[in-house]
């Protein structure tokens, strides 16, 4: 076979991946060689997508809906899913404010490639979803990280952080509310002065709000919501965690039109349209039978709380109980110290190999950041159950102790 020997392009050099999966990929070689893995490592579900929906996409494929569609998605899906955030956020908002997309993830490289020119900086959250600078330094942005510090209850946004790092050439914010993988989710007191910052700095604000409908108790808040953000802001939706449809590949552009009008027209250049019949299935989910997703919050509460217990019964660990996410990011500096790990790979892979417990670190979450003291981890309880937390958590306790 004749080896392809001709230059890449120097742009993928500056492209990131999902680091999750790697982690993914090692613990099933581990798994292969006859050993058993609890895991926490990818935020995928194991729970099944609720019937409605699969079956309206079924009949939707039975009917001939398996051709093109409009490259913002179908009329009765873009105005349902207008009508839920609508209601949901307090936002006035119709079809023209929002383009379907093969899932979550293509918003945040269309929201980039739309409103950034190469040079321009954009603040993103650091530990955050890698994807966000992947996408800001492949194409040609600065990407400026800002952090969490630990608060009474959860983790909160470092605004000095924010602040010492924007800039005349600021063009754009990441704002990831109810937090991967922290969990974090900011008080009504810290999204007003997010949007006064944003604001004051004349900045774009991508709303990642992937894990709204993911919560236990309260009410989301959004920022896009304040006064003075819905003209500025783009809401990422996402149909893959609230109705378990993370392999379905749907999700959502949803913002102010002129915003919208390029996204769509990027739908044109990039795959054309999201997956036709699926959307029949997504719009059962957001007009019918609401008892699965409130079914699947119940599971992932149940997991929740099992496994906060079970990790501040660790020796060295100390962790968050967060109202929303399926995500924990507890700090296990103290267990580093005790087990004499020196690394965030160490400490995985003998966790991994001493106990068959498989989580990601913080560094798989971006690059760290100057001055960070503590070591974190991030465990994702969406892909296991509540026995197999207790027994894997009992046996990451047994060897901490040992």
């Amino acid at each position: 076979m004749t080896v392809f020997s001709l230059p890449i392009a120097a742009r993928i050099g500056r492209l990131g991946t999902e680091t999750a999966f790697a982690v993914s990929a090692e613990a099933a070689v581990w798994q292969g060689e006859g050993h058993t893995v609890y895991p926490f490592h990818l935020g995928d579900m194991d729970l099944p997508t609720p019937q409605n929906i699969v079956e309206a996409s079924f009949k939707a494929l039975a009917d001939g809906k398996n051709g093109y569609c409009p490259n913002a998605g179908i009329m009765p899906l873009r105005q349902a899913l207008a009508a839920d955030v609508g209601a949901s956020h307090g936002l006035e908002l119709g079809p023209r404010n929002v383009a379907i997309q093969p899932g979550g993830k293509p918003v945040i490289g269309k929201f980039i490639l739309a409103l950034m020119n190469p040079g321009d900086e954009v603040l993103y959250p650091n530990p955050g979803y890698p994807i966000y600078e992947s996408q800001i330094e492949f194409h040609g942005g600065v990407a400026l990280p800002y952090g969490y510090v630990e608060g009474s209850e959860n983790f909160e946004l470092d605004f000095e952080a924010m602040e010492a790092r924007v800039s005349p050439r600021t063009r754009i914010l990441i704002f990831n509310n109810l937090q991967n993988p922290t969990g974090a989710e900011s008080s009504p007191a810290e999204l007003e002065r997010v949007a006064e910052f944003a604001l004051r700095h004349d900045l774009a604000v991508l709303c990642d709000e992937a894990y709204w409908d993911i919560r236990y108790s309260g009410r989301s808040q959004s920022l896009a919501a304040l006064p003075g953000m819905a003209e500025r802001s783009l809401i990422l939706y996402t149909f893959s965690k609230k109705f378990a449809m993370t392999g379905w590949r749907l999700g959502a552009a949803v913002g102010p039109a002129p915003i919208v009008d390029v996204i769509a027209k990027l739908n044109v250049n990039d795959e054309s349209c999201a997956n036709h019949f699926i959307q029949y299935g997504a719009l059962e989910g957001l007009t019918g039978d609401q008892s699965g997703p409130r079914e699947i919050v119940r599971v992932l509460k149940e997991r929740r709380d099992a496994c906060v217990g079970l990790l501040n019964q660790i020796p060295g660990i100390s962790c968050f109980t967060p109202e929303a996410t399926f995500y924990l990011f507890p700090r296990v500096t103290d267990l580093m110290e005790r087990k004499g790990l020196a690394s965030y790979d160490a400490l995985r892979r003998a966790a991994l190999e001493e106990t068959g417990v498989s989580f990601c670190t913080r560094l798989h979450f971006g690059r760290a950041l100057p001055g960070e003291k503590d070591a974190y981890v991030r465990f994702a309880y969406s892909g296991i159950t509540v026995p197999l937390i207790a027994e894997g958590l009992g046996k990451l306790k047994a060897w901490a102790e040992a």
